[in-house]
């Protein structure tokens, strides 16, 4: 296994308590470019794996993220977003952390370095052969996160992670494995950074069009998208108003009748059969 581990590498900026503030913006900044490069490169992975999720959730299958601090914290933020966005229930996509929800807002001490943890934790859903979990891991080799995945490979189900080292312990224990290297961070070992951007743009990249393919978008619309708040109402209005031709009121009366836009496409499509 290689050793190597790029997300501890030392940073190319030196003396940055010396650097004025403009100097260690740029210097950030231009660190930052390098990601959207990196996640260029692993996108035959990251589509490997949304076409293998979907065909396990059209079985009834749900996808479950886990890891660590921030990689944790990202997990759940992108599941807890699926549902207002896309109506779906909250059990359809899941975000475990170590540490369990209060290390959601403050680390929990020695968590992540609970290696059977991680598959007790899976282990409250009822996990089965039709499930997905995609642990993620900056280093590739929090314990928590390995045991979790090497449990559940063993139990049948389909695994993948999210890493930004080459070659790491839970890359070599998984199905699919999605490598974003990034390089050394700015700030030496900080993986909040470059590495924590590339994994949320991955896991935009796998829900969004996860979602899509399983026809919760029409066009390029959040169709089905939970109406919590004046501001998704107005835009649903819209939505209707373009699609339909109503006018405002008419639209807003059919939105709040039927809950989602999509709802009011298909029974006005039905109603005009």
């Amino acid at each position: 296994m290689n050793t190597d581990t790029t997300t501890e590498a030392d940073s190319l900026h030196n003396d940055l308590e010396k650097k004025s503030v403009g100097e260690i913006l740029m210097g950030i900044h231009n660190e930052d470019r390098k990601v959207l490069p990196s996640v260029e490169k692993a996108i035959p992975q990251i589509e490997k794996l949304v076409e293998q999720i979907c065909l396990r959730m059209k079985k009834g299958g749900r996808l479950f993220y886990i890891g660590a601090g921030t990689s944790g914290r990202l997990g759940i933020l992108d599941a807890s977003e699926i549902p207002p966005t896309f109506g779906v229930g909250p059990d359809l996509v899941i975000g475990l952390i170590a540490g369990g929800d209060k290390a959601i807002r403050k680390s929990v001490e020695m968590a992540e370095d609970d290696v059977d943890q991680g598959w007790k934790d899976l282990g409250k859903y009822d996990v089965n052969l039709q499930d997905i979990v995609v642990g993620i891991a900056a280093s590739g080799k929090t314990p928590y996160v390995v045991g979790a995945v090497k449990k559940a490979r063993n139990e049948g189900l389909l695994t993948a992670c999210i890493v930004n080292n080459t070659n790491s312990e839970l890359a070599q224990n998984v199905d699919i494995a999605i490598e974003a290297i990034v390089g050394p961070e700015f700030l030496t070992g900080s993986t909040r950074m470059k590495s924590g951007t590339s994994q949320k743009l991955i896991l935009n990249m796998i829900t969004t069009s996860l979602m899509i393919k399983l026809g919760r978008v029409k066009g390029n619309k959040m169709v089905n998208m939970q109406l919590t708040n004046q501001k998704l109402i107005h835009r649903g209005m819209r939505m209707i108003m373009a699609e339909l031709g109503y006018d405002e009121a008419k639209a807003k009366r059919l939105l709040l009748l039927h809950g989602s836009v999509n709802a009011v496409l298909e029974a006005e499509n039905e109603e005009n059969k």
